[in-house]
């Protein structure tokens, strides 16, 4: 019997390089085949690692500048607006972000920002005016040095708003980057409890549009091979951080997850993640790997309870667990046992690390209920279960 398919849509980056050793080839070589006289790079805490990119970018012509978000938590607005000025001073016609999901989501918002008219309030969800962008980005490269957000793929920036306690996107198709370059040899550095915290939220971002109430074939295909990677090589780039091919998976399932959650949606971790992390501010993969066990836990049960009208969605979750664990006759609560296991080996701390409270439940229910994330759960959950999933949580 035939399946009806959704209507779905795909998007992604221009272009897509994913290889070891190859960023350092392949940028500066699009950078000039992409016109540029002025390149803004975008980094962490520091530009040495990028340095050698400035280098090769100069010595073929182009003009170079730094812009650093700095090392401690969520880029905010403040960086974006910082970011977007740096850009104007040297006239950057290209845009390059060099390092982990926050460089790149802010080197996106600055390519997007640089040609229009309005601030970047005027295109801010949430605590802004939400208007669409009206003119094409400059051209941006993203080049990921940690594999957790898949953001070198997506077509949003996220920012923490202090004074309003919550984070928001810019968003809009045309902020997918012109050119992804993955390349595993730059995760290589990496500490142990980063790559942990990343490692798990790529393994979210492929396991929540799997099981999510509006998955697509394109994306099934490649969240279930991102998870199937993930299980195989988190715990391995964890304990040994110089295993290139563990870290050479992660990057594929950081790659694929960011490409299904750009496509399909996203679930209870993320509908979480976002309003917990204006209000807590502690770092979104940090915060994810926190809820990933109660929330999928809390899930199988919703669905268990749900009847037959559930039982595709809770199939879902059996294979997810197949997949998890390597064994073909393994059930949901499998799955849910493989994630507590993997999350205390790979010492997750729970929310309260991070200032969580029992008092601060009901406002993160509130906010969570409102979220897009949240709306894509496989199945509608009440606010007890919401509050489940953070108490189990802290």
């Amino acid at each position: 019997m035939s399946v009806s398919v959704p209507a779905f849509e795909f998007v992604s980056a221009g272009r897509i390089v994913f290889g070891r050793g190859e960023a350092l080839r392949r940028v500066p070589k699009a950078a000039k085949e992409l016109g540029a006289t002025s390149v803004l790079i975008v980094v962490g805490s520091s530009p040495t690692r990028a340095q050698p990119f400035a280098d090769a970018l100069q010595a073929l012509g182009i003009a170079t500048c730094f812009f650093s978000i700095g090392g401690a938590g969520e880029p905010t607005l403040d960086t974006a607006e910082a970011g977007l000025a740096a850009a104007k001073a040297c006239n950057a016609d290209l845009v390059i972000s060099i390092g982990g999901g926050s460089a790149v989501d802010t080197g996106k918002a600055i390519a997007a920002l640089r040609t229009q008219p309005e601030g970047l309030l005027a295109y801010m969800e949430v605590v802004g005016q939400g208007k669409p962008l009206v003119n094409r980005p400059v051209p941006f490269i993203a080049v990921p040095t940690t594999a957790g957000t898949g953001a070198e793929v997506t077509k949003n920036s996220v920012f923490d708003s202090p004074q309003a306690n919550v984070k928001a996107s810019i968003r809009s198709d045309w902020m997918v980057p012109t050119l992804a370059v993955v390349d595993p040899e730059l995760t290589l550095g990496v500490p142990a409890d980063v790559t942990a915290a990343t490692g798990l939220d790529a393994l979210t971002q492929c396991l929540e549009p799997y099981v999510c109430c509006a998955p697509n074939p394109m994306t099934d295909c490649l969240a279930l091979e991102g998870l199937r990677r993930a299980a195989r090589s988190l715990r391995r780039a964890y304990v040994d951080g110089g295993d290139v091919g563990a870290r050479e998976d992660m990057c594929v399932a950081s790659l694929f997850g960011g490409l299904s959650l750009a496509n399909a949606k996203l679930g209870a971790v993320h509908g979480f993640a976002g309003p917990l992390g204006g209000m807590l501010h502690g770092p979104h993969g940090a915060l994810c790997a926190a809820m990933l066990p109660a929330a999928m836990a809390v899930n199988v049960e919703a669905l268990q309870a749900g009847g037959p009208a559930c039982e595709p969605a809770l199939q879902r979750f059996h294979t997810v667990a197949q997949v998890l664990t390597g064994r073909a006759d393994a059930t949901a609560q499998d799955g849910v046992a493989w994630i507590r296991d993997i999350c205390a080996e790979l010492r997750i701390p729970g929310l309260k690390a991070y200032g969580m409270t029992a008092e601060r439940v009901p406002e993160a229910i509130l906010k969570a209920g409102k979220s897009s994330s949240m709306k894509g759960n496989p199945v509608a959950l009440s606010e007890q279960q919401m509050a489940r999933i953070l108490t189990l949580s802290m």
